[in-house]
């Protein structure tokens, strides 16, 4: 959903310390074909002995009992670090601490902050509606910098990109947002290593 590429991703860990494991998913798999794909995935990590999976959710329920149902299927547990901590106050600590991110998609509506990197200024400058950490799905980030980072990423921004998809379905497959809007999109900014 980042649209960050590969080889960003390699940096990243890498500058971190901590081994990748990836995981390739079909470009638009329905649920029943990334549920099946993660679970081969996670099965996996559970006969090797792992047995808790660690998220970033901070509010959402809905995902939450989604992520700990699929993991209760397979025993392993969820760990939520930052569960129901207040956005505004995690997204402060996470600039004071020295961490760097670029926004490297947006919804639609947010085309004007896709490529740029979190700030106070840009975070005073988003619509009230839209939640700092973009715990809605507002916007997806690339960390680049900060206290568990060996060295920073240097990356620049490269073209930015509109995609379209299926609109958000409910149970009865119907759109989530506007009952009459059949597309959603977002804005991509290509990250590129500099």
């Amino acid at each position: 959903m980042h649209g960050v590429r590969t080889e960003l991703l390699i940096k990243q860990a890498e500058s971190i310390g901590i081994p990748l494991y990836q995981i390739r998913l079909p470009e638009m798999p329905g649920m029943e074909a990334y549920d099946n794909i993660m679970r081969q995935h996670l099965t996996h990590f559970k006969n090797e002995g792992i047995t808790h999976s660690i998220f970033g959710d901070i509010f959402l329920e809905d995902l939450k009992k989604y992520r700990d149902d699929r993991l209760s299927e397979i025993g392993m547990t969820g760990i939520y670090p930052l569960w129901k901590r207040d956005t505004r106050e995690l997204i402060d600590e996470f600039l004071e601490l020295g961490f760097g991110t670029v926004i490297a998609c947006t919804q639609e509506r947010l085309e004007r902050v896709v490529g740029k990197e979190i700030s106070h200024e840009l975070i005073e400058s988003l619509p009230a509606d839209v939640d700092v950490c973009g715990e809605n799905g507002e916007f997806h980030t690339f960390a680049f910098k900060g206290p568990i980072f060996s060295e920073e990423i240097k990356y620049k921004t490269g073209v930015k990109v509109f995609k379209e998809y299926k609109a958000p379905q409910d149970a009865n497959d119907t759109c989530v947002s506007d009952p009459n809007k059949k597309l959603a999109g977002f804005w991509y900014c290509d990250l590129l290593p500099a």
